[in-house]
């Protein structure tokens, strides 16, 4: 969908439905219309509404009633192409089936596959729907294009975190408006509290554990597996993998550790960052610790330097994070317990979670396919510039770098070809 860049729009008519926190989608539409598209936008809160008020529809209905509505509004407007953020959202799952029927686009926003420059657009599906091909013969038989060079979009966190919070409050001040509105957080003030509870653990942890990088990277280096947890709610967690919760996935993977691991090596469980102010599983760990006799082989830390984490660690157990892809970028041996785009024979390790921790060493991702991977999945899937913050400061509208014609295309046999087009 990005090969031919911004121009596959011209002339269409879309409909975009919810997008991220922040003016993003409606920085967008400047974009779209400056070369002639036709744009349309459903609000389902106040946030949305905040965001985008201009030439918006506003959906007070309930989440049965809602893909009746949508396709009476595609039919209604001739929509062309669907944009969204987020394949999983409650307001987004029933968008494919119709848009399928209708023969419409649909393009799917996401989080970067590759962060911090980039940010995730592709056909109909992200992450485990990606439509990205699985099998490595497709990238080391094709001809492939190098990725253009990015510019650096800086730190973005502030960003986001403003763009939340105004959201938040005006979803909470605005939710009468919107009385049938079902979102994957609460959108109460009360989201107040877990962003300032972040805060101050955030600094609490930084004393604490000021000493661990030291003692991993140079006592351990080497000797330990790096467990990365996901946010409790993320529906690669919930929707693509078999485990109910982050509780499940950590005792899973302790269990597995305790049985089947080199007795000199230890397992470190990263807390998610976005995820602090909402779980802290140290009393799960404590058990656990206590439970398998795991005193000094089993660490829980929080706002380590991931990279450094990486480079240092034997090998990285994921559900489907991108953190994984990450470890796979470093050169990594990855297990994959859930559903990833990423997860290729050849890339990462496809046996068992109890046969990973002792051939690890011998899995490292094949650095060819990993490297026709990369350049395709960039080409194909990814563009330069972020939701929170314009890359480019004096544009008026989204500030993406959007990709032109691809002139050296991959060998078009995989039967997922025809949907990058």
């Amino acid at each position: 969908m990005i090969c031919n860049g911004i121009e596959t729009f011209r002339g269409r008519r879309v409909l975009m439905l919810q997008g991220p926190v922040g003016p993003f989608f409606c920085r967008l539409s400047r974009d779209f219309e400056s070369i002639g598209a036709l744009v349309f936008k459903v609000n389902f809160n106040g946030g949305d509404w905040l965001f985008y008020p201009r030439h918006s529809i506003s959906y007070r209905g309930t989440l049965e009633e809602w893909p009746a509505f949508f396709e009476n509004l595609v039919i209604e407007h001739r929509i062309d192409d669907v944009l969204l953020f987020g394949d999983c959202r409650p307001v987004h799952l029933a968008v494919r089936k119709i848009a399928m029927k209708r023969n419409l686009r649909i393009g799917v926003f996401e989080e970067g596959y590759v962060r911090p420059d980039y940010v995730t657009f592709e056909l109909f599906g992200v992450n485990a729907n990606s439509s990205l091909p699985r099998k490595a013969d497709f990238y080391l038989n094709g001809a492939l294009c190098s990725p253009p060079p990015q510019e650096k979009v800086g730190k973005s966190y502030w960003y986001m975190a403003a763009w939340a919070v105004l959201y938040y409050l005006a979803s909470a001040f605005l939710n009468p408006l919107f009385p049938h509105y079902v979102h994957h957080r609460p959108l109460t003030l009360m989201e107040l509290f877990p962003w300032i509870r972040s805060a101050w653990r955030k600094l609490y942890y930084r004393v604490k554990e000021r000493e661990i990088h030291g003692r991993l990277t140079k006592g351990f280096g080497g000797r330990y597996f790096l467990a990365p947890l996901q946010v409790h709610n993320d529906s690669q967690l919930l929707v693509h993998s078999e485990f109910d919760s982050v509780h499940d996935f950590i005792k899973g993977v302790v269990d597995s550790f305790m049985m089947h691991a080199p007795k000199d090596f230890l397992l470190v469980i990263k807390h998610h960052p976005l995820d602090r102010g909402y779980y802290d599983y140290s009393r799960l760990i404590r058990d656990l610790v206590k439970i398998h006799h795991l005193e000094n082989r089993l660490l829980y830390i929080h706002d380590q330097h991931l990279p450094s984490l990486i480079r240092n660690a034997c090998g990285v157990v994921v559900v489907n994070s991108t953190v994984g892809y990450s470890a796979l970028l470093h050169g990594k041996p990855v297990k994959c317990l859930g559903a990833a785009f990423y997860d290729i024979a050849g890339m990462t390790f496809h046996g068992t979670l109890d046969q990973f921790w002792l051939n690890a060493t011998t899995a490292k991702p094949a650095r060819p396919l990993l490297q026709s991977f990369h350049k395709y999945m960039i080409t194909r899937s990814q563009l330069n510039g972020s939701f929170y913050r314009r890359l480019k400061k004096n544009e008026d509208g989204a500030g993406l770098v959007w990709k032109h014609e691809i002139n050296t295309e991959i060998n078009s046999h995989s039967e997922n070809a025809h949907l990058f087009s």
